[in-house]
């Protein structure tokens, strides 16, 4: 009986490590992928990888009023709470099938 469980152990042991591999993985491709998040009809967009690393911020000229320099600053915060937002939802999305069934607060 000894013996089975030992070679459970070992066969859940090289699960574990597979899965964290492969974990490891879909980390590294988060940080290759991007999100958009806009504001102001696309006045504003930023760009931000899965990793929640903000890489471009793109204002049209249109949208430059130095006599409203608030609103701008009201859009770029808009625009980045936008895609840290889908930043979120693309890791869950990636990363959701390592937790399925597990409820581990803080993990993803």
């Amino acid at each position: 009986m000894m013996r089975g469980g030992m070679g459970n152990m070992q066969k859940m042991m090289k699960q574990m490590q597979k899965m964290q591999k492969e974990m490891q993985k879909a980390q590294e491709q988060l940080a290759e992928k991007t999100v958009e998040g806009t504001a102001g009809g696309g006045m504003v967009t930023v760009v931000a990888n899965g990793h929640k690393q903000i890489l471009e911020v793109k204002i049209k000229e249109e949208v430059v009023d130095p006599e409203d320099i608030e609103m701008l600053q009201d859009l770029v915060l808009a625009a980045t709470n936008d895609a840290l937002k889908k930043a979120d939802e693309l890791a869950a999305e990636m990363m959701g099938q390592f937790t399925k069934g597990l409820n581990i607060p803080g993990l993803f």
